[in-house]
C-alpha cells in the first residue's frame, strides 16, 4: 500500500487501541494490542507519518532507532537488591528502568500527556544481544522489569533485508504478534503531500514530466545510487533557503540530496531552464492581469515541456496568495475563539487588562510548548499558535501605549484592532481570487482549448489550499472549465469543506 493508506491504517489502530469501555479500562487489553510494523524502503516517509499521526489524534511521540540500542541501554543496567522471602533474605537482580521507558515517563511529567505513541524505528536491525528480549517487548510492552505506561502504543518500522545489510529476519512467533503493514513508494500521494508542505515548484513540475525519477535505488559497479521521497523533500527546502539568501543552487548541491549521478545532472540542468522561465515570462504580471502580448505569443509557441514548468511557476506562485488567504483564516477562528475567552477573563478577574492579556498569551505559550516537546501539535497548528500569542502581545502593547480607562474601553480598542485584521483578510482574499481570475484569463488566450487548462484545473482541485479557497470564496471560470471537463461533480465533493465563516467578538 502507498504511505498515506498506511497513516490511514496506524491511525485506525490507534483509534480502536485508546478506545475505552464504561469503565475507562482499555477495551484491547495492552497485552493484546499487536504493534504496527512499517516496512518498506527507505526515505518513504514512514517516520514522517508517525509525527503526523501523533498531532492529528493530539497525543504524544517518543521516537527510537533501535541500532543505536544495546542490551544495557534498551533493558537497564543490573543491580543487587535484597528481598525476603518465606522469611528469609535473599539478595536477588534486578534492572534500572530502561532508558527507552525512562523517556516516555519523561515525557509524560513535562508535558502532562498521558496517552501517546511510542516509535522504535529499525526495530529489525537491532544488535544480537538484544534480540531475544524483543519478542517479550513485542507481546507485553516490558523492558527488563518495567512495562510502557497504559495508554501508550507500540509502532515499529524497518527496512526489507534488499535495502539493509543489517536486517535479521524475524521468526513466525514475531510475527505472529505484529500488526505488518507493507509501504511502497507513491509519486501521486507525495505530489498531494508536496502541494500542502509548499514543495518547490522546480521539484513538482520536474517530477510531473519524468515520475521514473521520484524513487530509484539501484546497486552498480560505482556503488549504491539512489533518490527517495526524503532527498526530494530534504532538497526542495534546501533550495527555499538558497534562493531567500541569494546563494547558487548547482549541481553540486542537488547531488547532496540526489545520489544518483544521471537524475542529480538532470534536475540541475532543468532547474536552471527553470529559473530562465521564470524571469522570462514574468510571472507576477500574469497574476496582475498585465502581461504582454508578447508573453502571450511566447506561451502559445512554445514546446510542451516548456509549458508545463510555465504552468508550474504560475501555479506555484497563485496557489501561495491562497494559501495565505487559508493560513489567515485558521488564525482568525483561533483568534476569535481567544478573545472571546479574554473578554470573559476581563469581566471577571481583577488586575489591569494588560496584565490579563499577558497571561493568557503566557497560558498558550505553554501549550505550544508542550505541544512541540509532545509533537502533539501539527506545523501547522503550532505556526497558528505563534501568530495568535503574537496577536496577544501585539494587543497588549496597545494598551500599554494607549492607556484604556478601564477593561471596557481595553476591549474596545482589542476589537478595533481585530477588525481591521479582518478587514486585512478582505483584501488578501479579493486579491487572491483576482490573481486567480488572471491566470484563468492567460490560460485561455494563450493555450485556448488545451490540455495545458485540464491539467490546471487537476491540479487547482489536488492542492488543498486552492481547493479550500474556492470552495469558501468561488470562481466562476474555474467551476466553467470544471463543468466543460466533467469534473463537477467529483470536484464539488473535495472541496466541500468549508463552512460559512464568521468572526464576530
Amino acid at each position: 500500500m502507498n504511505i498515506a493508506e498506511a497513516k490511514q491504517q496506524i491511525v485506525n489502530a490507534m483509534t480502536s487501541y485508546f478506545t475505552k469501555d464504561r469503565f475507562g479500562n482499555y477495551r484491547i487489553p495492552v497485552q493484546k494490542q499487536r504493534p504496527v510494523f512499517l516496512i518498506g524502503p527507505p526515505g518513504v516517509g514512514k517516520t514522517a507519518i508517525m509525527e503526523q499521526v501523533a498531532a492529528e489524534l493530539g497525543v504524544g511521540l517518543v521516537s527510537y532507532s533501535m541500532t543505536h540500542h544495546t542490551r544495557q541501554s534498551a533493558l537497564g543496567l543490573p543491580y543487587i537488591t535484597t528481598r525476603e522471602f518465606g522469611g528469609k533474605e535473599y539478595q536477588v537482580s534486578e534492572y534500572t528502568m530502561s532508558e527507552i521507558i525512562g523517556s516516555v515517563y519523561q515525557m509524560m511529567r513535562e508535558t502532562g500527556v498521558k496517552e501517546g505513541i511510542l516509535f522504535l524505528d529499525e526495530i529489525n536491525c537491532i544488535s544480537e544481544t538484544l534480540a531475544p528480549c524483543m519478542l517479550q517487548f513485542l507481546q507485553y510492552k516490558v523492558f527488563g522489569q518495567h512495562r510502557i505506561p497504559d495508554g501508550w502504543i507500540v509502532v515499529t518500522a524497518g527496512n526489507p533485508p534488499e535495502y539493509n545489510k543489517a536486517v535479521r529476519d524475524f521468526d513466525i512467533v514475531t510475527w505472529d504478534r505484529l500488526k505488518r503493514i507493507d509501504v511502497e513508494p507513491d509519486y501521486q500521494v507525495w505530489k498531494t503531500y508536496a502541494y500542502r508542505k509548499g514543495v518547490h515548484p522546480a521539484v513538482t513540475t520536474y517530477l510531473a514530466a519524468r515520475k521514473k525519477d521520484f524513487y530509484k535505488v539501484e546497486s552498480t559497479v560505482d556503488g549504491k545510487h539512489f533518490v527517495t521521497a526524503r532527498g526530494w523533500d530534504d532538497l526542495s527546502e534546501m533550495i527555499h533557503l538558497y534562493e531567500e539568501n541569494k546563494l547558487t543552487v548547482d549541481e553540486l548541491l542537488i547531488s547532496q540530496y540526489l545520489q544518483d549521478p544521471k537524475i542529480a545532472r538532470d534536475f540541475a540542468i532543468y532547474y536552471d531552464l527553470f529559473n530562465k522561465y521564470r524571469s522570462d515570462y514574468q510571472v507576477e504580471r500574469i497574476l496582475e492581469g498585465t502581461a504582454g502580448e508578447e508573453i502571450v505569443l511566447r506561451a502559445q509557441q512554445a514546446q510542451m515541456d516548456e509549458r508545463l514548468s510555465l504552468l508550474g511557476l504560475i501555479f506555484d506562485a497563485v496557489t501561495a496568495g491562497m494559501r495565505r488567504v487559508c493560513e489567515m483564516e485558521d488564525m482568525m477562528d483561533l483568534l476569535t475563539e481567544e478573545l472571546k475567552k479574554v473578554r470573559e477573563a476581563f469581566s471577571r478577574e481583577s488586575g489591569a487588562p494588560e496584565e490579563i492579556l499577558e497571561k493568557h498569551s503566557m497560558s498558550l505559550q505553554k501549550d505550544l510548548e508542550k505541544g512541540r516537546k509532545a509533537s502533539s501539535l501539527s506545523t501547522a497548528r503550532q505556526h497558528t499558535l505563534q501568530q495568535v500569542i503574537s496577536a496577544l502581545e501585539e494587543d497588549r502593547a496597545l494598551l500599554m501605549q494607549r492607556k484604556p480607562k478601564d477593561k471596557e474601553e481595553a476591549f474596545a480598542l482589542i476589537k478595533e484592532k481585530f477588525n481591521e485584521t479582518v478587514a486585512g483578510l478582505k483584501k488578501e482574499s479579493q486579491a487572491a481570487g483576482d490573481a486567480l481570475d488572471h491566470v484563468f484569463g492567460f490560460c485561455e488566450e494563450a493555450f485556448a482549448e488545451g490540455d495545458e487548462i485540464l491539467i490546471f484545473v487537476t491540479e487547482l482541485t489536488a492542492n488543498y489550499y486552492s481547493a479550500r479557497f474556492i470552495g469558501h470564496y468561488g470562481c466562476d471560470k474555474y467551476y466553467v472549465h470544471n463543468k466543460e471537463l466533467q469534473f463537477q461533480e467529483r470536484n464539488r465533493e473535495l472541496i466541500s469543506r468549508v463552512e460559512k465563516l464568521d468572526w464576530q467578538l
